[in-house]
């Protein structure tokens, strides 16, 4: 067996990365459509309700790991198939417009494959050509024990939900088939579909929509690492000041230990919340209906004067002149 043309081999194998808390909405939804109470879901996670309603904020994989085996609590019975059934190409954000807007599905799955840091995937999918079909696997090869099997069937499932969509209800594949043995899930289809034009394909929207994947994955891949995750849980706690004791033990980790590990990679705490406070100022003082006293407070600031000090110290400006 070969490689499938039409798929290229990923940049990484990792899923350690910052992913979006739209997985854990759709998490949300299957319990909720199980009788399950949020609260019960988002136990442990360092989460709230709001939390999986913001569709900008960033949650680590340890979060959603946490979401999943509530879920599995709460519904021994739920597959990982029911939950994938809820993905859509929009869910994925900018990587959803650019494969909707790829001219082939063989060039949607490409695309899928080099920017799978912007994916929910727990495992990084492989296409080989056997005979006349191409077989998408996804292998259980590092991920815990007790959610693998619902992991790799969620995200296999998906990938060909959102594969059909944006084929305009095409191509049809086998039914996804888990080996007992493994714990590898696959499905199979007819190669000729890799060549299907899309009925959305636009070069133009296409080319946008990648330079915005592109700029995002740079930007998660150069927060890998302890860092990376100290900002995700920060952000989290922003209005509540981000208490170090909090985001260590949302990493499993003493104060001691987190203080040491960030300056080993040659930062503090203190420097990373103003870091990630100066970029989510940036971003809510672009909101015009917001005032600096709803920014500081938003901020973890218990007055507008305190923030717009710090502001002053970051960028050598005053926020904008409203009260």
């Amino acid at each position: 067996m070969s490689p499938t043309p039409g798929f290229e081999e990923p940049a990484t194998r990792t899923w350690t990365f910052p992913r979006s808390v739209a997985g854990v909405a759709l998490l949300l939804e299957e319990g909720r459509a199980a009788g399950l109470d949020p609260d019960v879901l988002l136990r442990g996670s360092g989460l709230a309700p709001r939390d999986a309603a913001d569709h900008e904020r960033e949650i680590t994989a340890e979060q959603e790991l946490r979401v999943v085996r509530n879920l599995l609590a709460g519904a021994p019975g739920l597959t990982g198939r029911s939950v994938g059934a809820r993905y859509h190409a929009s869910t994925f954000g900018p990587l959803g417009f650019a494969l909707l807007s790829s001219a082939t599905l063989g060039d949607a799955a490409n695309l899928a494959l080099r920017f799978i840091d912007l994916s929910f995937a727990f495992s990084i999918p492989s296409a080989e050509r056997v005979g006349d079909s191409v077989v998408v696997t996804l292998a259980p090869a590092g991920l815990p024990r007790d959610v693998a099997r619902f992991l790799v069937e969620r995200d296999l499932t998906a990938i060909w939900h959102v594969l059909r969509e944006i084929g305009g209800g095409r191509p049809v594949a086998t039914a996804i088939e888990v080996d007992a043995a493994t714990g590898s899930a696959r499905l199979r289809f007819d190669t000729a579909w890799l060549d299907l034009p899309l009925p959305q394909a636009n070069p133009h929207a296409c080319a946008l929509a990648e330079s915005i994947c592109r700029d995002l994955v740079r930007q998660r891949r150069a927060r890998v690492g302890i860092d990376g995750n100290v900002r995700i849980l920060a952000a989290q706690h922003l209005e509540d000041g981000a208490p170090m004791e909090v985001v260590a033990a949302g990493l499993g980790l003493s104060e001691r230990t987190l203080r040491r590990r960030l300056g080993e990679s040659g930062a503090s705490y203190r420097s990373v919340v103003d870091d990630v406070r100066r970029q989510r100022a940036d971003e809510l003082l672009a909101d015009d209906t917001l005032t600096v006293a709803d920014i500081a407070l938003r901020l973890g600031y218990a007055e507008a004067t305190s923030f717009g000090a710090a502001y002053r110290r970051w960028t050598g400006r005053t926020p904008r002149g409203r009260g």
